[in-house]
């Protein structure tokens, strides 16, 4: 797949897609990033890509003719219709199931944005997918930009460790959408405080019951919404609801 990010500040994904697990995924371009900036089409000697606000007010705005002539330049080296995602306070909260449907497909062209915003021209008449990464406001896209290629890229056969070892992941539908358990490591005893002994019993069953019914226990007292989502879509069975009715109100109910 092949993702093309339009961003001002090209440098900074430098780093970010020569370290950690999902390197792999982009060097060998199972997950092929491109970076375009939309300075490099700006007009007049200063390059100009942002300007003040119709109405008045603080900041700039990114102007609609450069990021144009940019995204042209790449539908024209693409040779796709790949969609315009924005990343932006008044999209669609990125998820789990999102990031497994663009991790199962052919990739998009990232907009990152910068300033007080977009022109909202370039943005009826380009964006097609508006993404935010929740309620709060960022400096600019390319943080969100490379949390969604980083969340597709480990998605991808053979980037992590163990093949599969994402299935295990909070909000996987491998674990029916809840949070994930805990987990330890060596020493058995650290400052004293012990690894469970469920987890070091060595009997398989035991400890994938322990291993779910953390799962319930963290899901119906951090996040009773994925909880409910998964009672209502038949994910939870007898010995599930009996574990969380021994919760009390807060298990039985997902409050």
């Amino acid at each position: 797949m092949r993702f093309d990010v339009l961003t001002l500040f090209p440098e900074l994904f430098g780093p970010f897609l020569d370290s950690g697990v999902t390197r792999r995924a982009f060097e060998s371009k199972q997950v092929d990033v491109r970076l375009w900036n939309p300075r490099d089409f700006a007009e007049g000697n200063y390059r100009r890509v942002d300007d003040r606000p119709f109405g008045g007010g603080p900041g700039m705005v990114m102007m609609a003719a450069p990021l144009a002539r940019c995204l042209a330049a790449v539908r024209t080296d693409r040779g796709d219709a790949a969609p315009l995602v924005l990343f932006s306070p008044t999209g669609r909260r990125l998820d789990h199931g999102q990031v497994a449907q663009w991790s199962a497909g052919e990739g998009a062209i990232l907009l990152c944005g910068r300033y007080e915003g977009i022109d909202q021209r370039f943005i009826d008449a380009y964006v097609d997918v508006q993404l935010s990464l929740g309620d709060f406001v960022l400096s600019g896209g390319e943080i969100a930009a490379m949390a969604l290629l980083d969340a597709v890229a480990r998605l991808q056969p053979g980037v992590l460790n163990e093949a599969g070892s994402h299935e295990a992941d909070s909000f996987n539908p491998a674990i029916d959408g809840l949070l994930d358990c805990p987990h330890y490591t060596r020493p058995e005893d650290w400052e004293g405080r012990r690894v469970p002994g469920e987890l070091l019993s060595g009997h398989h069953a035991q400890i994938e019951q322990w291993r779910r019914q953390r799962r319930l226990e963290a899901t119906a007292r951090l996040r009773p919404d994925l909880l409910a989502a998964a009672r209502a879509a038949g994910r939870l069975d007898a010995r599930d609801e009996a574990f969380l009715a021994s919760l009390g109100p807060a298990g039985a109910d997902g409050l």
